[in-house]
């Protein structure tokens, strides 16, 4: 097993550096999101519990919660930069002998000025089927591009939900109604934050 030793708040700690572990480490936590143990971004206490325990389990290795959740974190930061660097791109390739996105020099040079940190990923990406798993963690409860928006933002703007099609087909009209109905009872609303896009 592959463990580089990292600081971390003073104290040093193993990281997990080793791509079968990792691996694991993202099934058992995409287990768990399915699960139910992350009902917001973050996972709970009972969640961290499960994913410490089947990762020894499954791995034979011991690690701390708070060493997970730097692995959970640093991978949150990969994916991140990964995503920003591919941007709304189409038509990019996977080149399996660089392991990376199959893209010309002009693209990867104009890329890598607005997205610094992706610099790594020149020489290896996040191959598609990773990225899959990493888009099952992450997707949803990090905020990339222009779609970004956090409670401390103030209120919506009025065409966040422009590309959105809110249309009501007529033969489930009633079954959209349960719905919007059940929706709006799970609605929280927290610090008197206005989401209507109306000022």
């Amino acid at each position: 097993m592959s463990t580089s030793v990292v600081e971390v708040s003073g104290e040093k700690v193993k990281a997990i550096s080793d791509k079968r572990l990792t691996e694991i480490f993202c099934d058992i936590c995409i287990k768990e999101i399915l699960k139910g143990n992350r009902p917001g971004t973050h996972f709970t206490k009972d969640g961290w519990l499960k994913i410490m325990t089947n990762f020894e389990k499954e791995t034979g290795k011991a690690f701390s919660q708070r060493q997970l959740k730097n692995r959970w974190n640093a991978l949150k930061k990969e994916w991140k930069a990964w995503k920003k660097l591919k941007g709304k791109d189409t038509g990019l390739g996977w080149n399996p002998i660089k392991r990376t996105v199959d893209a010309s020099d002009d693209w990867w040079e104009s890329r890598l000025k607005v997205v610094l940190e992706a610099q790594k990923f020149r020489t290896l990406g996040i191959d598609p089927k990773f990225e899959r798993k990493l888009n099952q963690m992450f997707m949803g409860i990090v905020a990339t591009g222009d779609k970004a928006w956090a409670p401390s933002s103030g209120t919506l703007r009025s065409d966040f939900f422009e590309d959105v099609n809110n249309e009501i087909l007529e033969e489930n009209e009633e079954e959209n109604v349960r719905n919007d109905v059940h929706i709006l009872n799970d609605v929280h609303i927290s610090n008197g934050v206005q989401i209507d896009g109306n000022g």
